[in-house]
């Protein structure tokens, strides 16, 4: 008797929420055409503070997407994520009635690396203005970076296994493997990804400590990686989350297989210098593609880190050359979330949304704002780039040290 076959994780489903689009469709067309979304930050009680420049959602109506009862005990980090869950399973043809048939076979992994902190700032500022009386009971539960996997799963009656991934800006692809993992162990489906809110008053001043921040006023400059004029980065709200399945239940649903999350990895560096990301960062990648069984030369495109920090920017570009040889001066290399800032553990997710939407169209989207690459990198710049896309390599780093590679193939 021949053994069984092993479970493979597939993408069948994309839900984006971000600041170029509302919806997945009008987020690929604006990152393809290399739109630029970033502006000045306009959010009420942020006009005296440096950080000028900044990656918002606009037009996004919460009281349209999400019952009232969800909205009121919710920040706005996980108004984005149920939103983009929706689009998500929708988009993977997973209707109410099939979780209501079998609760117990899906389950909700998210990432953040902040929380609500706009519902955190109003409530404390009940109380510390008119008493403690006044502060709601949701405190309690909306800003505590949880509470999108909770809400999620409870408004759709998710019952399978769900968790949280705490482990800074990479926690995004972080939480993607482990969705994969619950899928390789058994689970049919599980819903995953990362959304950030992180433009209110005080987010903003608890992002003000990072040396990394750009507070550059010009929209055109304040974010240009792998360039002498890098500066740093500016932030984001928004995020992705996508639908991760068994191959095997996606083919008898007749859901078409976007992606095969073929192999991850992760390590910790420190955050004590940005050249030890370096090693880091080129071990996560070599494992990954062991996992995968894919030999350097197969990754067709390459969706960047991008700090936009000397060194870091450095470190990455040598660490791709590390982990793919020659191949890593070679391989096409891009970062769209110049066009729409570094989203915090969101900015992966919508690079791999945007890795798995590359594959389908064959074409490599630009890095918006950057012209006079100083690395030895080919970096995709000025317009999209046609090309044969079999296998995807995202990269994410965290400020605080983590270090991801997650490798996407077509099939």
């Amino acid at each position: 008797m021949s053994a069984p076959q092993p479970r493979r994780a597939v993408v069948t489903g994309i839900g984006a929420v971000a600041p170029n689009g509302t919806d997945t469709e009008t987020f690929w067309k604006a990152t393809k055409e290399g739109i630029s979304a970033l502006g000045p930050v306009t959010r009420e009680g942020c006009e005296h503070l440096p950080l000028r420049v900044a990656g918002q959602v606009p037009d996004f109506d919460a009281a349209a997407a999400i019952e009232e009862r969800f909205l009121v005990q919710t920040d706005r980090f996980t108004h984005f994520a149920m939103a983009a869950a929706d689009l998500a399973l929708e988009d993977a043809r997973l209707g109410r009635s099939d979780s209501e048939a079998a609760p117990y076979s899906v389950g909700v992994v998210t990432a953040a690396a902040s929380g609500g902190g706009e519902f955190g700032q109003r409530e404390l500022q009940q109380l510390w203005s008119k008493g403690s009386r006044f502060v709601g009971p949701y405190q309690s539960i909306a800003w505590f970076y949880a509470a999108s996997t909770g809400q999620i799963s409870i408004r759709r009656g998710f019952k399978g296994p769900c968790g949280v991934v705490a482990s800074d800006e990479a926690g995004g692809l972080d939480a993607l493997a482990h969705a994969a993992r619950e899928v390789r162990r058994g689970t049919d489906v599980v819903v995953a990804g990362s959304t950030e809110a992180p433009l209110a008053p005080y987010s903003m001043v608890c992002q003000l400590g990072y040396q990394e921040l750009s507070t550059v006023e010009d929209p055109q400059r304040a974010y240009r990686p792998f360039t002498s004029a890098a500066c740093g980065f500016v932030p984001a709200e928004g995020g992705a989350m996508l639908v991760v399945e068994d191959e095997s239940t996606a083919r008898e649903r007749g859901v078409p297989v976007r992606a095969v999350v073929a192999g991850h990895a992760a390590t910790f560096t420190g955050a004590s210098h940005w050249e030890a990301s370096r090693e880091g960062l080129a071990q996560a990648i070599r494992v990954a593609l062991e996992e995968a069984d894919c030999a350097p030369e197969e990754v067709d495109v390459v969706f960047a880190d991008a700090l936009g920090v000397p060194e870091a920017d450095r470190a990455e570009a040598l660490a791709i050359a590390d982990a793919l040889g020659a191949h890593g001066t070679r391989v096409p290399v891009t970062a769209p979330k110049t066009g729409i800032g570094r989203g915090y553990g969101a900015a992966p997710v919508l690079d791999t949304a945007a890795a798995v939407l590359a594959m389908e169209e064959g074409l490599i989207p630009p890095t918006p704002h950057v012209f006079d690459i100083c690395h030895d990198l080919d970096l995709v710049t000025g317009r999209a780039r046609p090309a044969e896309l079999g296998t995807a390599l995202v990269l994410s780093r965290g400020l605080m040290g983590s270090n991801s590679a997650l490798l996407l193939r077509r099939r």
